[in-house]
């Protein structure tokens, strides 16, 4: 009688076990996605090209999604795609666009009509910072060059960027420049569609230094083409303890672009929340790690309407450092 309970009660239990692990395993495979496509604003070499192709890498290498593709599609500061994506919405389901902070000053300074509204805000998935960036054989050697050199005469200092006039990296180097006691209105700012075109430019010759993402100029400084003279961040980069900060260097001033994603509008609840769920379960991944490692990006999760809630106040934040800094009136 004994036995036989025992029995019972080990038969249940080994019951209980397996129904917890194929309840485990289908939890799992319901995490994992069979597609996903990155429609991505601008072209190769960029911060949005990266962080599409980098989070796409982890994602396939940790088995959280079977096949992904991606596609470029410049034009319009990022427009082009934004209106791609609404207008082609019910073909949309398995699309994912990556976005960042200019998505919100684009739409303050009117370079497009849309906002983030008229997506569907997914999650910021990293944080980015500001660097400025010269030729390897630049005879600037130090920020502190730089800026003594536009304080003195501001169209002596051509500034590239990968994106268009009033947009991030012209911002953010009108911010470092007016921390530095120059005229931040008189930036000699020569805009370029993606980063790649704008690296070209610096190499060429054509401008004097990059403004770009950290992540973007860390690449680039791996190939020995170009010396990173600085970075935006709070404190310094695990990911390049040799380079200061702006506030070390006596500017007081910051600054971190945030990267996320978008899916198309009247997106389902269920499919949103199926790609919040796989982008969360990225970050416990070796994968993750080694290509948030390899740009030096910082984690930034804020899904759904925690999403929105952030946009809504950037918009109000970056909308008001617009008008201080003469971008918007």
């Amino acid at each position: 009688m004994i036995r036989s309970l025992i029995t019972k009660k080990r038969s249940s239990f080994l019951a209980t076990a397996l129904t917890g692990f194929l309840a485990a395993g289908a939890s799992v495979q319901a995490i994992a996605l069979d597609e996903l496509h990155f429609l991505i604003p601008g072209g190769a070499g960029g911060g949005w090209d990266s962080t599409a192709r980098g989070t796409g890498e982890a994602l396939t290498k940790s088995g959280l999604v079977d096949t992904i593709s991606y596609e470029n599609m410049s034009g319009g500061g990022g427009g082009k795609a934004i209106a791609h994506l609404i207008e082609t919405a019910a073909q949309q389901d398995d699309t994912l666009m990556v976005n960042s902070t200019p998505i919100v000053i684009r739409s303050l300074s009117k370079v497009f009509p849309q906002s983030f509204r008229d997506l569907t805000p997914v999650a910021a998935t990293i944080g980015d910072f500001g660097a400025f960036v010269v030729r390897a054989d630049s005879p600037y050697t130090s920020f502190e060059q730089v800026a003594e050199a536009f304080v003195k005469n501001p169209r002596s200092v051509k500034v590239a960027g990968g994106s268009a006039r009033g947009s991030m990296d012209h911002l953010v180097a009108a911010m470092a420049f007016k921390a530095a006691g120059g005229d931040q209105r008189r930036v000699k700012y020569v805009a370029y569609d993606a980063g790649g075109k704008a690296m070209a430019s610096l190499l060429s010759g054509e401008t004097d230094i990059l403004s770009t993402g950290l992540s973007e100029a860390l690449t680039l400084a791996d190939a020995g083409e170009v010396r990173v003279l600085v970075m935006t961040g709070e404190e310094r980069s695990d990911a390049a303890p040799e380079v200061p900060i702006l506030k070390e260097l006596g500017y007081d001033t910051s600054f971190v672009n945030w990267r996320g994603f978008f899916g198309a509008p009247n997106l389902s609840e269920d499919r949103k929340a199926e790609f919040v769920q796989t982008l969360e379960k990225m970050y416990d991944t070796a994968e993750w790690k080694e290509v948030r490692a390899r740009y030096g990006w910082s984690e930034i999760f804020k899904p759904d309407q925690k999403f929105v809630a952030f946009l809504s106040d950037q918009e109000e934040e970056v909308g008001s450092l617009m008008r201080e800094l003469g971008f918007l009136k």
